[in-house]
């Protein structure tokens, strides 16, 4: 604070000026200084949008190759989930609880987590603003956002889920309602849906249909349950390996499939399903359910649909190969929010980190990524509380196995390799940048043979 001087005389008023002048002159100094550190940019070397899968498995293997002071992620969220163990927390087998950690936790020692949302990535200027204003600029991004969900395109949803008898594994806020909804079941119909757009991991929406029929058949309710599986897809699974033996144990278990099915309008006090036939526009089917297990729709992150890192449909525009965005070379991209055509799961971002880390480094060294990815994904599909189909496939929709087995059938190991190891392959490997998927292990399981 400036002290005002006092004086008495003929010149007190000119010395009242003066005064009025300095204060002016402070004040104006400090908002200057304030307004400085305001607009003063942060800046990094590596910037990561995203604290999922693949934006902590990626800050892990750039603090490695970086220093942790160059490497900062930008993420919200307090708590960090492993998505993929919530079908069985749907199902009972599982604590949601066991499926999350604290994000503090997760993000790399010495990595700068920004607990800011990200409002805009302006990649011209290689900056990026966040929702409580702050810019930071990077000289080198990786876009991590993940897939938003759309329960309100359906009409009835959210609210809906404030009854008992409707459920869905992709939320925090709803998968346990799955497993209240299958424990109030008596009976009647439980129907199962997939939207009609993309989603992150595809067979979920009928592991839980497959063990929702375990359940009842373990309870002695599975005699007066209808077991309907709506699908906008036209296929039961889109790559036939595995499609085959899911058929058998569909017919086996007397659970009705409908193809090209997309709810529509859930009316929960009437217990109403209303889905649109995709063969047919305009024609509309409604059906009566007492268990109602909804797939949201899922669509682009808004922040990357709105700048000029998207392609047309609103993905994150990268190559395919070496995931590095086709128009700008210090950026690149993983998982959920590309536009990668490969299934969108935690084993494909697995997959990717190791090809990401490989493309990243042939950049800073002015070199052209020499390790190409080939569309690697897995979906252990659950077929019980004891049971999985273990799915892997590439690009071409042609089987990529790990194991030298047959993996087209039920498999007991499967079970217990999704349920108790792959939780920690996840949090002591991926998410510390050691597991890169299981390429590696393949080719010496398959004696150098892919």
């Amino acid at each position: 604070s400036i002290p005002f001087i006092f004086l008495s005389g003929p010149f007190r008023g000119e010395y009242y000026a003066y005064n009025i002048c300095i204060r002016l002159l402070g004040y104006y100094i400090s908002n200057l200084h304030t307004s400085s550190q305001a607009c003063a940019k942060e800046h990094f070397k590596m910037l990561v949008l995203g604290g999922g899968s693949g934006g902590i498995a990626m800050s892990a293997r750039m603090k490695r190759r970086f220093g942790a002071d160059n490497v900062a992620v930008v993420e919200p969220a307090e708590t960090h989930y492993y998505q993929p163990i919530w079908t069985l927390v749907g199902a009972g087998a599982k604590t949601l609880a066991s499926s999350g950690r604290p994000t503090a936790s997760v993000v790399p020692s010495g990595v700068k987590w920004v607990k800011s949302r990200v409002q805009e990535i302006n990649p011209g200027s290689n900056t990026v603003i966040t929702d409580d204003g702050k810019e930071i600029s990077y000289e080198y991004l990786i876009v991590a956002l993940g897939i938003q969900l759309h329960y309100e395109k359906i009409k009835g949803l959210p609210e809906a889920f404030d009854h008992p008898n409707i459920g869905s594994n992709y939320s925090i806020q709803t998968v346990e309602k799955t497993w209240i909804a299958l424990q109030n079941f008596k009976e009647g119909n439980a129907v199962f849906t997939f939207p009609n757009t993309p989603v992150k991991c595809a067979g979920a929406p009928q592991k839980i249909m497959y063990l929702a029929d375990s359940y009842l058949r373990k309870t002695g309710k599975r005699e007066k349950a209808k077991i309907i599986y709506n699908t906008s897809l036209p296929v039961l699974f889109g790559v036939k390996k595995y499609a085959d033996v899911l058929w058998e144990i569909v017919r086996s278990r007397n659970i009705q499939v409908n193809h090209r099915q997309n709810l529509i309008e859930v009316r929960a006090d009437q217990r109403e399903a209303v889905f649109e036939n995709l063969d047919n526009p305009g024609e509309t089917n409604v059906v009566q359910y007492e268990l109602l297990h909804v797939t949201p729709p899922m669509g682009p992150i808004q922040v990357i649909k709105s700048s000029s890192l998207a392609d047309e449909a609103g993905w994150l525009n990268v190559d395919k190969e070496s995931l590095q965005h086709k128009n700008y070379p210090n950026v690149f991209g993983i998982g959920d929010c590309t536009n990668l055509p490969t299934a969108k799961t935690a084993a494909a971002v697995a997959a990717q980190t190791a090809i990401l880390d490989r493309t990243i480094s042939k950049v800073l060294k002015n070199q052209k990524p020499d390790r190409k990815y080939d569309g690697y994904t897995s979906c252990p599909l659950v077929t019980s509380y004891s049971t999985v189909v273990l799915a892997e496939f590439d690009y071409t929709g042609q089987p990529l196995e790990t194991f030298p087995v047959n993996q087209g059938k039920e498999s007991r190991i499967m079970y217990h390799m999704k349920a108790d190891l792959m939780p920690h392959i996840y949090w002591q490997g991926l998410l510390k940048g050691f597991w890169g998927g299981p390429g590696p292990y393949r080719k010496l399981l398959h004696l150098g043979m892919k």
